[in-house]
């Protein structure tokens, strides 16, 4: 049987990223290859009613060998972000880390510093997974893939260990907007619980994530010889970056942690007669989420009240609420991945998350679904890095899980 290094290898070498302002789902048929790989990986564990949907999205199931336990759910998304190249992903292998620097690409100067990411050193004598410098790795979210395929492979060669029916659900399009998820088959993936595997390092839990949206902004300008403009010109970049500066400056992702939310400014351009931007809100506190997308829409009335209606339009639209409000009245099933870590000798331990999953879109279809960590670091750019004695101890945390759920 395959290694969890040897799956997560095969995976990460697929090319999957996602992209944004796609017309279809998903975005990118690239990510079907991972999908198909994956279908008849999930055969060869025993699993059944194995489907690749029209979103490329995996699900399967393998059947409950006792009764009275749960049906419990795993997910982890296919894609890799756009943020930074996940084409012709070069992986390597740092055996027995020494805890100092790692030169990722010599001919490009590249360096992971533990000045930088002092987190490397937690990792002294483990083997680390690493990138070439030049793309992603795609341990987010393939690590979650290779950690849940290894607990399935883990009942599949000890068919006498008890289980309820587990459900898989692989989806796209996680990193551009929870598309896969929001395709959902709940007559293929309906467990009465589930977890997602999009974490961070070995131990965290989540339950708690932002609420989310999107806004999107267009400014409509007018354009006329620069030596005629006085008083006629109306410049949409000026009135953009205006619209930018009337946001708190230091509420943005870079200036904020734990529960503080933000506004982020993630794509902006245009020229004289039209600038279009996109801006991310978020916030863990339902109440401030709204007062930010009433911020946007105050500073659109504002400019439009100064430089004339129309000049300012603003769409708004929701991408996801705080799992938490799911979780309520539910917390065994957190509980139980505290009690899972502890048994293996996992110190673990709660953050808000800083982002979603797509258990947000699960949590809110009635599936109650809180988040695991898969053992990475540095997601979405070329200092991402994971170790492999983390994806072992994880897929072992979920075999834990699973069996816990047969005694209650």
């Amino acid at each position: 049987m395959p290694s969890i290094l040897e799956r997560f290898i095969r995976y990460v070498k697929i090319d999957t990223e996602s992209a944004y302002n796609s017309q279809s789902v998903p975005s990118t048929e690239r990510q079907k290859d991972l999908a198909a790989l994956l279908a008849e990986e999930l055969r060869a564990v025993g699993a059944e009613d194995v489907c690749v949907s029209e979103s490329g999205c995996v699900y399967a199931k393998v059947a409950a060998n006792c009764g009275g336990a749960p049906a419990i759910g795993f997910c982890s998304h296919l894609d890799t972000s756009p943020e930074c190249s996940g084409k012709d992903v070069r992986p390597r292998v740092v055996e027995n880390y020494d805890g100092g620097d790692i030169v990722l690409n010599e001919e490009q100067n590249v360096v992971m510093k533990t000045a930088a990411f002092p987190h490397l050193k937690n990792y002294a004598g483990c083997d680390l997974v690493v990138t070439d410098g030049s793309t992603l790795l795609g341990a987010d979210d393939k690590a979650g893939i290779a950690e849940i395929m290894a607990m399935l492979e883990y009942f599949h060669a000890h068919p006498e260990e008890k289980h309820g029916e587990i459900q898989i659900f692989f989806p796209t399009d996680e990193e551009v907007g929870c598309l896969g998820a929001k395709t959902l088959e709940k007559s293929r993936f309906c467990p009465q619980f589930a977890y997602t595997l999009d974490g961070g390092p070995l131990g965290e839990i989540a339950y708690e994530t932002f609420n989310a949206a999107e806004a999107k902004i267009v400014v409509n300008g007018i354009n006329i010889h620069p030596g005629l403009a006085k008083n006629q010109m109306k410049n949409s970049i000026l009135i953009a970056n205006e619209f930018i500066n009337m946001l708190p400056a230091a509420e943005t992702p870079g200036h904020t942690e734990g529960y503080e939310g933000y506004y982020h400014i993630l794509e902006f351009s245009g020229e004289v007669e039209l600038t279009k931007l996109r801006c991310y809100l978020r916030d863990h506190d339902a109440k401030k989420f709204d007062a930010r997308k009433k911020m946007i829409r105050d500073a659109a009335d504002f400019l439009n009240g100064k430089y004339g209606n129309g000049t300012v339009e603003v769409e708004i639209t929701d991408t996801y609420r705080n799992i938490g409000e799911a979780i309520e009245g539910r917390f065994e099933i957190v509980k139980a991945v505290e009690e899972a870590m502890k048994a293996l000798g996992v110190e673990p331990f709660y953050i808000p998350m800083r982002g979603g999953t797509d258990g947000t879109i699960l949590s809110f279809e009635g599936i109650p679904c809180p988040n695991i960590c898969t053992g990475g670091h540095n997601f979405h750019g070329r200092y991402e890095y994971i170790p492999v004695q983390s994806m072992e101890k994880i897929a072992a945390v979920l075999v834990e899980i699973v069996k816990s759920f047969v005694k209650r």
